[in-house]
C-alpha cells in the first residue's frame, strides 16, 4: 500500500519527504525494520523509541512517524505527529483495511470478569453466526483454533493484523479483553465497538495508576472512545450498574451512548434472581425487556451470574436472538484457570481460580463457601513487583473464609518471595495458616491435608503457565501442577 493512501487515514501528521512509495510492514520495534517499513517512535515508560531512530534507518527503514521535529539532516520521509501511538492505530486501521468495519466488535474492559465473559461471547457468538474471534489474557482466536496470548490486548499494530485475519478467515463478530494498559496507551484507537462492557472496578493495578481514580478515569475512556469513534456504528455500552463505579458511567454516558443496564435489582435492563449454584453449575431468573427465561450456565459463583448477564446482554445489545442465546450459554465451555474444577473423580472437590485481587478472592471463596464443603483449603500469594497493599487484604480475605490458608509463591519477579509472604502476613490474625515458598510444595501440601467433602482453591495464577523471577521465567502451570500432584495421591489409611 502506498504511504500517502495510509497518510489519508492519520489525523495531524506533517509529512517531510516523499510518500508515494509502498509500505509493506508496520512496526514500532526497531529490530523488525527493514526495507518497506514504517517505523513509529513510540515514547514508553522505560523506553523512548525515538532513541532507535537511528537504528530504524540502518535497517532501511521507509518511513519515520515520530513527536519530534525533522532533524536537519536527515534524508527520507519523516512523519510528525502529536501522538505516536494513536496515529500508528490509525495507520494500522488503513493498513489492514478497516477490518473492525466488517465485523461485530465487543471489548469487555473492568477489573474482574473480562475473561470469563470474553469467552462466553466468543462462544455465543460461534454458537449464532459459525465462527469468531477472540483477543484476550489466555488465548488469541482468529478463527482457526486458539494460540497463546502475549497480551491481554496487543500492540496496536498486531491487534489491527489479529482482526484482519478473522475477517479472511470468515469471523463474524470479535470477543476482546480491553485493559486499563491498553486504555491509557490508546492501543484501541481506531477499532469500531458494535458494544463495550464494564464488569466491575476494584483494588488492581495501582501500582500502574496510582489512585483508583485515576483506574476509573483510564477505564471510562473505553466509553468516551466509543462517542468518538465514527464509522455506521451505534455502539452500546452494556454496564455493571450494581457497581460504583458502574454508576457513575451511567451518568457520564446515558443520553450519550445507548446504555444497557444489568445487574440484581428491579431498575436493571436484564436483572437476574432466584439464583440456585450446585458444584455443577448455577441457574436463575432472566428478567430482560419485559420477557422471563431461566437460564442454566456450566459455570459456578454468584460474580459467574453477573458475567453470564454481561454477555447475554451484550449479544441482544448487538442483535442476536435472546432465545437462542440462553440455550447457547447453557453449552459454555469450561474457562481455563477460571475456577475450573480439576479433581471430579477424588472425594474432595479442588479449584483452580485466577483470583489475585482481594474482591476477586472473596467472590472466589464466598462462592465455595455456598457449597457447604467440610473444610475451605487455600493456596495462594500474591505477584511481586505490583501493588503491595493488596498482600494484607488477601490474606484477611483468605483466613475469614477459609480453614486454612496456604501462603506461598505467586510470581515473586524482583522481590523476595519471603517479604511478600511477610506483607500478607500482616493481614492475618489467627494460626490457621503456614508458609511453603515452593508453589509445588504448597499444593502438595493443601491436597495431602483434603479429606472428604473438603474443598481445596488454588488461587491467583489461574490459566498462566510460567512462574515469573528477577532473572528466569520457569515453566509452572496450577492445572497440570495440580493434576500431577492428584496421580500421586492415594486414600489416606484409617
Amino acid at each position: 500500500m502506498k504511504l500517502s493512501d495510509i497518510l489519508d487515514g492519520v489525523s495531524r501528521v506533517s509529512s517531510y519527504g516523499p510518500t508515494d512509495h509502498e509500505i509493506s510492514s508496520l512496526t514500532v520495534d526497531s529490530r523488525e525494520v527493514k526495507e518497506g517499513t514504517l517505523f513509529a517512535a513510540i515514547r514508553g515508560e522505560k523506553v523512548d523509541g525515538h532513541d532507535f531512530i537511528g537504528k530504524a534507518c540502518d535497517g532501511g527503514v521507509s518511513a519515520i512517524m515520530a513527536q519530534k521535529d525533522v532533524p536537519q539532516l536527515f534524508r527520507g520521509t519523516w512523519l510528525q505527529v502529536p501522538d505516536s501511538r494513536k496515529a500508528i492505530a490509525e495507520a494500522a486501521d488503513v493498513y489492514y483495511g478497516r477490518p473492525s468495519d466488517d465485523m461485530l466488535v465487543c471489548g469487555i474492559t473492568g477489573t474482574n470478569g473480562k475473561t470469563t465473559t470474553a469467552f462466553l461471547l466468543h462462544h455465543l457468538m460461534a454458537a449464532a453466526k459459525g465462527r469468531c474471534g477472540l483477543i484476550g489474557t489466555v488465548q488469541y482466536d482468529t478463527g482457526n483454533g486458539p494460540e497463546n496470548s502475549s497480551h491481554t490486548t496487543p500492540d496496536w499494530i498486531k491487534l489491527q493484523r489479529l482482526l484482519s485475519e478473522m475477517r479472511t478467515n470468515g469471523c463474524a463478530g470479535a470477543a476482546m479483553e480491553v485493559s486499563s494498559h491498553a486504555l491509557m496507551q490508546h492501543r484501541v484507537h481506531g477499532i469500531r465497538f458494535d458494544a463495550a462492557v464494564f464488569t466491575n472496578l476494584t483494588q488492581d493495578h495501582l501500582d500502574y495508576h496510582g489512585t483508583m481514580e485515576d483506574y476509573f478515569m483510564a477505564k471510562a475512556a473505553f466509553f468516551e472512545h466509543l462517542t468518538l469513534q465514527g464509522g455506521k456504528k451505534k455502539p452500546a455500552a452494556v454496564i455493571n450498574s450494581e457497581d460504583m463505579y458502574g454508576q457513575r458511567l451511567i451518568k457520564m454516558y446515558e443520553g450519550k451512548l445507548n446504555v444497557v443496564k444489568f445487574g440484581m435489582s428491579l431498575a436493571n435492563d436484564f436483572r437476574a434472581n432466584d439464583i440456585q449454584m450446585s458444584v455443577q453449575g448455577t441457574q436463575f431468573k432472566l428478567e430482560a425487556r419485559g420477557r422471563t427465561f431461566l437460564v442454566r450456565i456450566p459455570l459456578i459463583g454468584r460474580f459467574n451470574v453477573y458475567n453470564a448477564l454481561q454477555a447475554i446482554a451484550s449479544m441482544w445489545a448487538m442483535g442476536f436472538n435472546l432465545r437462542e442465546t440462553i440455550a447457547s450459554i447453557a453449552r459454555a465451555p469450561q474457562i481455563p484457570g477460571r475456577m475450573q474444577s480439576v479433581a471430579e473423580n477424588k472425594p474432595f472437590r479442588v479449584f483452580v481460580d485466577y483470583a489475585h485481587t482481594p474482591d476477586a478472592l472473596d467472590n472466589a471463596l464466598r462462592t465455595l463457601r455456598d457449597l457447604q464443603p467440610r473444610r475451605l483449603i487455600t493456596v495462594f500469594g500474591c505477584g511481586g513487583d505490583r501493588d503491595r497493599t493488596k498482600r494484607p487484604k488477601m490474606g484477611a480475605v483468605s483466613e475469614r473464609y477459609s480453614t486454612y490458608t496456604i501462603l506461598t509463591s505467586d510470581n515473586p519477579r524482583s522481590e523476595d518471595p519471603e517479604e511478600i509472604l511477610a506483607d500478607i502476613r500482616t493481614g492475618l490474625r489467627g494460626e490457621n495458616h503456614e508458609f511453603i515458598v515452593d508453589r509445588r510444595e504448597a499444593i502438595a501440601r493443601a491436597i495431602s491435608l483434603a479429606r472428604g467433602g473438603d474443598i481445596v482453591l488454588i488461587a491467583g495464577k489461574g490459566h498462566e503457565q510460567g512462574q515469573i523471577f528477577a532473572k528466569e521465567t520457569l515453566p509452572f502451570d496450577d492445572v497440570k501442577v495440580t493434576q500431577s500432584v492428584l496421580r500421586e495421591w492415594k486414600l489416606p489409611e484409617r
